[in-house]
């Protein structure tokens, strides 16, 4: 930055455009601080309460602020400019806002890996997991309007809906009325492993957090066991496997 800036009306129009990008990195930061204190101070059943609320509502502020100001319509709750998009320019927008999340991630546990080590990277990656998973079980049991114990039935559409079925491959296999195995057949990250001739990274330890935690932030009623997950021995057809039981 330039020495003779003393305020923000010395910056110059990039600058200025820099400044706009900061102040909304800073508002995102702040909302997830949010939601993470009073999950902290109050309990996660407590936070979805708030969350659900304090989301419905900024968001309405804020994208109504937004249309007014960048001049574009809304739809609804929904900006025009995203609905003039072809199918396959949206979807193309969603695998892009899913491969930058996952890379994202990649960067922080890599942040964290260089300027400590790897134990500390695994250990904040497990913990992430532990708040991140039943948080993106909310969103998605919100945007579906799932009831609050969907079963196993719920549990698998919930799954498809994840920022990772975006991005990896993966299946379903019925085993009876009271369970299912999941597979991620292909993985991003372990494929690209793969491709440079590394060995599997060692993600169980996360899994263990981020698969029972998800369903049963679904249905509480849902068990999970890891049939197999790196550093475990896997076959080609998959990386990782999980069983979900449901207790009635």
């Amino acid at each position: 930055m330039r020495q003779e800036i003393q305020s923000p009306e010395d910056l110059n129009h990039e600058e200025t455009a820099r400044l706009v990008i900061d102040y909304i990195h800073r508002m995102l930061m702040h909302h997830a601080m949010w939601y993470a204190e009073v999950r902290h101070q109050l309990g996660w059943d407590k936070a979805e309460q708030v969350l659900t609320k304090a989301y419905e509502r900024s968001y309405g502020i804020q994208m109504k602020r937004l249309a007014k100001t960048l001049g574009f319509r809304m739809q609804g709750d929904i900006p025009q400019p995203l609905l003039d998009l072809s199918k396959e320019a949206l979807n193309s927008v969603k695998e892009n806002i899913a491969v930058s999340w996952i890379a994202n991630d990649g960067v922080w546990f890599q942040a964290v890996e260089f300027s400590r080590n790897m134990f500390d990277a695994k250990r904040c990656n497990d913990s992430c997991w532990a708040c991140f998973s039943p948080f993106e079980a909310w969103s998605i049991r919100r945007f579906l309007h799932l009831e609050p114990k969907p079963g196993l039935e719920g549990l698998k559409k919930a799954l498809r809906f994840r920022l990772y079925a975006t991005i990896n491959i993966q299946s379903i296999i019925d085993e009876s009325p009271e369970s299912f195995v999941f597979q991620m057949n292909d993985c991003r990250v372990q494929s690209a492993r793969k491709r440079k001739g590394l060995e599997d990274y060692p993600c169980k330890s996360g899994g263990m957090v981020e698969y029972p935690s998800f369903a049963e932030s679904i249905d509480p009623r849902i068990k999970t066991e890891c049939i197999g997950c790196p550093p475990d021995a896997h076959p080609d057809s998959w990386y990782c496997a999980w069983r979900f039981t449901i207790e009635e």
